[in-house]
């Protein structure tokens, strides 16, 4: 990696929730790779000491907090913690998230306000909290949709609802922070079936694992699950100078899946 690149966000200061693992490991991974101090959170806190620790010792900045992204508090305190210890925030990324089956039919109200909780509540209080440090200096929101934001899937009815969620918070938030003058930018990422351990707890689940996990894999022209690395670097995209005038927007990452 030349030295332009590894420094590509160097003074940055980026917030990833659900850290600890899969996408938002990858993600933590590549901005610290390129310069950025990263704030990995999660509710796996060993997971997440375990990760930021790992950036540590191979030479990167980085640091956990404990943050459940469904509680007001927990987010307001760990916003709190960033602008005492770093002064600003130039990024933010919501990723936490979480995946239940159940068709319309099948599906409890209960189970249903769980997954909104994290999937669309959890971005809609990092926005809000967020915005107040960011519009100091600027920056990049990028939220974690799903294809199951953009197109329907019969047996995830909460799932794709919480997802859909997030792809219209997200453009009310870019328009805003547009029309306030703040100079944040709020873009969403819309992977498909990416081989994380949320998809891995799925299939495992299913009566018949390996069958399912050729499903999820021939679901998509490209014939494999997403990698966490490919979700991370639209991420990546998102939140450099390289998008400055993508606001609003959605960046479908399916190995083609929602163009058949």
């Amino acid at each position: 990696m030349s030295a332009s690149m590894s420094s590509r966000f160097a003074d940055r200061v980026a917030l990833v929730t659900g850290a600890a693992s899969g996408i938002g490991l990858a993600t933590s991974r590549l901005f610290a790779a390129r310069g950025a101090l990263v704030v990995l959170t999660d509710i796996a806190s060993e997971a997440g000491e375990e990760a930021a620790r790992s950036l540590r010792e191979e030479g990167h900045d980085a640091g956990f907090l404990y943050h459940d992204v469904t509680g007001e508090e927990s987010w307001q305190r760990v916003i709190d913690t960033v602008r005492e210890r770093h002064g600003r925030l130039d990024i933010l990324v919501n990723n936490a998230g979480v995946g239940t089956g159940g068709s319309i039919e099948e599906a409890t109200l209960e189970e249903w306000r769980a997954v909104h909780a994290v999937n669309a509540e959890g971005p809609f209080l990092g926005c809000k909290h967020a915005i107040g440090l960011m519009k100091q200096t600027g920056g990049s929101i990028i939220n974690v949709s799903s294809v199951a934001g953009i197109i329907g899937a019969p047996q995830l009815a909460a799932y794709c609802s919480s997802k859909g969620a997030v792809r219209l918070l997200t453009k009310s938030v870019a328009l805003h922070c547009a029309r306030q003058g703040y100079g944040i930018r709020c873009n969403s990422v819309h992977p498909s079936y990416t081989d994380t351990p949320m998809v891995a707890r799925m299939v495992g689940g299913h009566r018949d694992p390996e069958r399912y996990r050729q499903r999820l894999e021939s679901a998509s022209p490209a014939g494999r699950l997403g990698d966490p690395d490919d979700v991370a670097g639209a991420i990546l995209y998102l939140a450099s100078d390289d998008a400055a005038f993508v606001n609003g927007a959605e960046i479908v990452v399916d190995g083609g899946l929602t163009a058949t």
